[in-house]
């Protein structure tokens, strides 16, 4: 009788070591399905929001489109003002106007250029090809317009044309000196 008293309690211990592992066993299942019923309630809603991902991504290809368009031939006009502007020059890539002056000091613009030494008289596109005519006070004035044409990220390919030395009138002192550039615009 004794081994068989021995024999439950043995077995009641087994039995309950059995039941202690089975409730952990049941506690990790419990755990995991509650990660993949957290996991399934943040994918549930997984196509809508590549929808709305493809949405945002067809916006940004519309704001680049006409950030491009931006930069047509009314930025090449704005540009054309800056640089006849007095105090303002051409715009260029950032850090490429340094490496150029400490290349060659005479490669960049003149900031104190006076800008009304130089006058547009004619802006002629075909193809983003642009002739541009004027009058100039003389050939520096000329050079240096010229020159900030060449830096400018909106015009390339600047060629000077010949150009003459003429008088307004008899009785004016100063003589102009008419110009013409070659250039083609970038946009």
């Amino acid at each position: 009788m004794g081994i068989v008293v021995l024999e439950i309690v043995g077995m009641f211990f087994f039995h309950q070591t059995k039941e202690d592992e089975l409730a952990g066993i049941v506690d990790q299942v419990a755990q995991v399905a509650a990660q993949i019923n957290d996991i399934q309630a943040r994918v549930k809603d997984h196509e809508k929001i590549k929808a709305a991902l493809a949405e945002l991504r067809a916006r940004e290809d519309a704001i680049a489109k006409l950030q491009a368009a931006r930069a047509g031939p009314t930025a090449v006009l704005l540009e054309l003002s800056r640089l006849l502007t007095k105090g303002k020059g051409p715009t260029v890539v950032p850090g490429e106007l340094e490496k150029k002056r400490e290349v060659n000091p005479l490669a960049v613009y003149n900031p104190s250029w006076d800008s009304k030494r130089v006058w547009l008289m004619a802006y002629d596109e075909a193809e983003r090809s642009v002739r541009l005519e004027g009058l100039a006070r003389d050939g520096s004035d000329v050079y240096e317009f010229a020159q900030r044409l060449k830096l400018s990220r909106y015009f390339d390919e600047v060629t000077l044309l010949p150009g003459k030395q003429e008088a307004k009138k008899k009785d004016d002192v100063v003589d102009l000196v008419k110009f013409a550039l070659q250039v083609k615009v970038k946009y």
